[in-house]
């Protein structure tokens, strides 16, 4: 039996290569009999400052509300993005300060040095593009926004395994390359569960 999966495309323009990767993940995944939906954050309406931290409840826009429970209702997760100075674009950044909340995402328990994890259940994907070359970016930057992405966002509320897929360098890479990766991405698609 196929999974519940929700992509959610980072990048803010449907021509992009993420949007392409984004479209053969699924595609591969549909194949398997996962049913899958696709969520391009560039299209969701939002304020995407979350204004006063935790201080002050802020209220969730209809999109976030219907992203909210589409990550509920999902079984696993795949974030398609470009590294951006090193980190995720600012549309990925807004939509996980404002969704991933306190009481959604995690919550504190007094006394406890670690919130409570409450995303549990689900596993995730990571479709990474960039300019850097790839091992470049692992070993000597340190990969920050897939720490961000995997370690302190993702496995501190509760998903795992998260696996991860770079694609770079982006600028110079030849049409056979970009072929390439959209096979790897249907591939990684039809090869979940």
């Amino acid at each position: 039996m196929g999974k519940r999966m929700l992509i959610l495309l980072g990048h803010p323009s449907h021509n992009s290569l993420c949007n392409a990767l984004a479209e053969q993940y699924a595609e591969g995944a549909r194949a398997k009999g996962h049913e899958v939906s696709l969520l391009r954050l560039g299209e969701l309406d939002f304020d995407p400052i979350l204004h006063e931290g935790y201080n002050r409840i802020q209220p969730l826009e209809p999109d976030l509300e219907q992203a909210r429970q589409a990550i509920v209702r999902a079984e696993h997760l795949v974030f398609v993005f470009p590294v951006w100075w090193g980190g995720v674009p600012a549309t990925l950044k807004g939509f996980l300060d404002r969704v991933f909340l306190p009481g959604f995402a995690f919550k504190y328990r007094e006394g406890a040095l670690f919130p409570d994890k409450l995303l549990t259940g689900r596993s995730a994907d990571l479709l990474v593009t960039l300019d850097t070359p790839p091992w470049y970016y692992r070993w000597v930057y340190r990969m920050p926004a897939i720490h961000q992405m995997r370690r302190t966002t993702l496995e501190f509320c509760g998903i795992r395994p998260v696996r991860t897929a770079l694609f770079g360098p982006v600028k110079d890479a030849s049409p056979a390359r970009r072929e390439a990766w959209l096979a790897q991405a249907r591939a990684m698609g039809n090869q979940h569960g």
